[in-house]
């Protein structure tokens, strides 16, 4: 290959990955119907060709940052204020700042929720003590006599 062929070669961008939605439901594990809903949302904006979906690198990390907020439990508004932000080109402190916020808040929710699964074992705890408890009672006490009327043969 001659040395301006090369160079040619490596002018040439490269062709930009794109993927089908069942590619992206395949490999994330989700139904085409919930890769819609997240469209749906805003959170990824596939181009079309013809009447299918062709989705950009940039919708697959959408994608996979939008599975990932909702694996932590945010609603899909803070997912798509977080992703959106990040793909701003405004000033980083400031979304750091507001992410931490939301991890917070997050964080807040899941401590109240942990507390109150606590409370709700300790109780199932006790019934459960309660209800052995009871159990043994019954088991150690002999079995009542009826007394019934014989009848002569």
């Amino acid at each position: 290959m001659s040395k301006s062929a090369v160079a040619n070669a490596r002018a040439v961008p490269p062709v930009a990955q794109t993927f089908g939605i069942g590619e992206l439901a395949r490999e994330f594990d989700l139904t085409t119907r919930a890769i819609r809903f997240y469209e749906d949302c805003g959170l990824i904006t596939p181009q079309r060709s013809g009447r299918n979906r062709v989705y950009t690198a940039r919708d697959r990390t959408r994608l996979k940052l939008t599975i990932r907020g909702k694996r932590l439990g945010l609603t899909l508004a803070e997912v798509k204020d977080l992703v959106d932000m990040y793909e701003s080109p405004r000033d980083t402190q400031a979304q750091l700042e507001k992410y931490l916020v939301v991890l917070a808040a997050h964080r807040a929710q899941l401590e109240q929720q942990l507390a109150d699964l606590h409370v709700t074992l300790a109780e199932v705890r006790t019934h459960e003590k309660e209800a052995n408890r009871l159990l043994a009672a019954t088991a150690a006490k002999p079995p009542a006599v009826t007394k019934t009327k014989g009848k002569r043969e």
